[in-house]
């Protein structure tokens, strides 16, 4: 395992909720042991799917763009150098509204899993 990820080496894949991602740091490839870091992409005009992680509190940074995310019943604007906190096991989404890609640092603790998201 290594201690450091090199962005251009980094493979993004589609997550269960339709973002673009990309795992910057994850145990399953790096040192770490507690939490992740990666970035996601959200095209302009997508939305991702409502879902919840049932274990895993997600902070997002907005590094790019614009967007209107749900959590829970909250609904409210995002927009670069925004900072939200998602609870474990709270629903969400995020729509791209925006004329730019959307890019969202993500960190979960525990790391983030396919088998810790529920599609709502």
């Amino acid at each position: 395992m290594i201690k450091k990820s090199e962005y251009e080496n980094i493979q993004p894949y589609i997550t269960k909720d339709g973002s673009i991602i990309r795992e910057l740091m994850h145990p399953f490839a790096h040192l770490n042991r507690n939490q992740s870091l990666a970035e996601a992409i959200i095209p302009q005009g997508s939305t991702t799917h409502m879902h919840r992680h049932l274990h895993s509190e997600e902070i997002y940074h907005i590094l790019s763009g614009s967007a209107v995310i749900t959590v829970a019943d909250d609904q409210f604007e995002i927009k670069e150098g925004d900072t939200i906190c998602i609870p474990a096991g709270t629903s969400h989404n995020v729509k791209n509204n925006g004329a730019v890609l959307l890019k969202v640092l993500c960190a979960c603790a525990p790391p983030y899993s396919h088998s810790d998201t529920e599609l709502l």
